[in-house]
């Protein structure tokens, strides 16, 4: 099975994505970390990406593009995977058929995760994190336990991550907005769309995914 998921910054595509992998024995591949896997091997296209990063510039959408195809070439490529996250532009998408037709890849489906702007609001801006150990905590639905705003492990005073706070979080959603309607409508024509609502517990928005992929019997 391979599969796309999409979703707004801070609708849980990450997190859903791993459970997905865990449950159907699939690879998890995120376009960060195929970027930086290339960076650490040091390829020539891993090199170039390496200048945008060091930089803290998005790395162009070709060179992102090249790099995706250069991981799905690569002979240990899975037969099955989630890509989490990407294509996020048109031409990314255009991109990526592509690479899948020319590795004989064909997409099973691409799943969209429908979160409104205000709840992911809330749920990004209450992340907290100590900078100390690095555990992370939400002021709803994981405080620490031991004293408020304290790192349950070593007691140290949490902070609100670097790109969380509120004017950061919808800068993000607006360029999403402006930027994914093409994406959704490009796979919408080709009969791979499937929107599912991305509220609930992760365990719910899990087997709501499992469901619209229709490997959940239970639905």
């Amino acid at each position: 099975m391979r599969v796309i998921l999409l979703g707004p910054p801070g609708s849980g595509k990450g997190t859903q994505a791993k459970l997905l992998c865990q449950k159907l024995g699939l690879a998890h591949f995120a376009t960060g970390d195929i970027l930086r896997e290339a960076v650490r091997l040091g390829t020539p296209l891993g090199r170039q990406a390496r200048g945008f990063m060091d930089q803290g510039k998005y790395v162009p959408d070709a060179l992102v593009n090249d790099i995706v195809a250069e991981r799905l070439h690569q002979s240990d490529r899975p037969a099955g995977f989630i890509m989490d996250g990407y294509p996020r532009t048109l031409i990314q998408a255009e991109s990526f058929d592509q690479v899948l037709q020319r590795e004989a890849l064909p997409l099973d489906a691409v799943m969209l995760l429908q979160v409104p702007d205000d709840e992911i609001v809330r749920r990004v801006t209450g992340r907290r994190i100590c900078p100390k150990d690095g555990q992370q905590y939400h002021v709803v639905y994981d405080p620490p336990q031991q004293k408020p705003d304290h790192c349950d492990l070593c007691g140290t005073r949490l902070q609100v991550r670097a790109d969380d706070p509120e004017g950061t979080v919808r800068e993000r959603l607006r360029v999403y907005q402006e930027t994914m309607p093409p994406v959704i409508h490009h796979y919408r024509k080709q009969g791979l769309l499937r929107e599912v609502q991305g509220e609930g517990t992760i365990a719910q928005i899990t087997a709501t995914l499992l469901c619209a992929l229709g490997v959940n019997q239970k639905c």
